[in-house]
């Protein structure tokens, strides 16, 4: 997370307060506005739970602490004045009171993004093994377990085709993905080196 200076940002041109924009993490959505008091800045860096000063109740709210429906921060970043903030989070749930997703009425649309977590994922339980877990136990069982399944799901994925089968063609494909995923960490080989890659070509 990037780290922020407390005692750079300007709480003065509203009286102690400074407006917070809320975006979702995984796609870049805006969820809500609020606003904080270095009382609030402070409780959510340390909480990771995103809170803010009510205007109305003159107190500080985390958000979701009646709802359930909190925002568990990932990253802060201020404005070029220091006089506004956007807070990048994961929400649980949604956002607004109303029951949708944005307080905008902004639609949640899955985003490509899933993948670097997907595949961040991954990377981890390479590194970590937790029992119970097919990813483990591929990684366990060697790179050539592992080349052997990338293999028989892409000839899967190719007979899927074949058939025009829509739904197996999604199923295998899923397949197909997340075995590749596990291939490029075993060898060490990060996901972004491919989007880099594709995007080097696309611009010749």
């Amino acid at each position: 997370m990037d780290k922020i200076n407390l005692q750079e940002l300007n709480f003065e041109k509203l009286n102690g307060l400074i407006p917070a924009i809320v975006v979702d993490d995984s796609n870049d959505k805006v969820l809500m506005l609020g606003f904080m008091n270095k009382e609030a800045l402070e409780k959510t860096l340390e909480t990771k739970l995103v809170t803010f000063f009510s205007r109305t109740r003159n107190q500080l709210w985390t958000k979701g602490e009646t709802s359930g429906n909190f925002l568990h921060l990932v990253n802060i970043k201020a404005d070029c004045d220091n006089d506004s903030l956007l807070i990048f989070a994961k929400p649980d749930g949604n956002t607004c009171h109303t029951g949708k997703y944005s307080c905008f009425d902004i639609e949640k649309i899955s985003s490509l993004d899933f993948l670097n977590e997907l595949f961040s994922l991954i990377k981890e339980r390479k590194k970590e093994l937790p029992e119970n877990s097919y990813t483990t136990s591929l990684f366990k069982s060697g790179a050539n377990r592992i080349i052997q399944k990338v293999g028989e799901e892409a000839i899967e994925t190719v007979i899927a085709a074949k058939n025009r089968d829509r739904n197996e063609i999604i199923n295998e494909t899923s397949d197909l993905i997340y075995h590749l995923f596990v291939m490029l960490a075993e060898q060490e080989i990060d996901f972004d080196e491919i989007v880099k890659n594709l995007e080097k070509r696309h611009s010749k």
